[in-house]
């Protein structure tokens, strides 16, 4: 486990694009993501880098069909909440056709880093296991 003080957003994205994502996790088992100086649970200062596994569950899912302006040239499209292990990463679900029929959840699929097609923007996305 490797100390962690504080963790720039950018960088975790680098490092999730990279294979390498990570959670931080405080000794009582709460995991978050950075950046972040205390457990946001516990408020304990004492936060370790834990892996996040390669493939996530998805927990659940909303199609956006009215999106914000940052979204407007994505939409619509699949927002899922899915489980990465120590925590839950919210991102774009994208490989599924954008309508309730297409996703379940239970999904299986792996994070990673793209881009929005609205402003170019990086973001974390959810491909299905099987669409690779």
């Amino acid at each position: 486990m490797t100390a962690v003080t504080d963790a720039a957003y950018g960088e975790w994205l680098d490092a999730l694009a990279n294979g390498a994502g990570y959670a931080l996790v405080c000794p009582e088992g709460h995991g978050s993501l950075p950046p972040r100086r205390v457990c946001p649970e516990c408020g304990s200062a004492d936060l370790s880098r834990e892996p996040l596994r390669e493939t996530g569950t998805v927990e659940t899912f909303s199609v956006v069909h009215v999106p914000a302006p940052r979204f407007a040239d994505d939409a619509p499209y699949v927002t899922a909440v899915v489980d990465c292990g120590p925590v839950r990463v919210t991102g774009v679900l994208r490989g599924v056709e954008p309508d309730a029929g297409a996703v379940a959840v239970g999904l299986s699929v792996r994070p990673g880093v793209e881009e929005r097609v609205t402003d170019g923007e990086r973001l974390v996305v959810f491909r299905p296991l099987d669409d690779e």
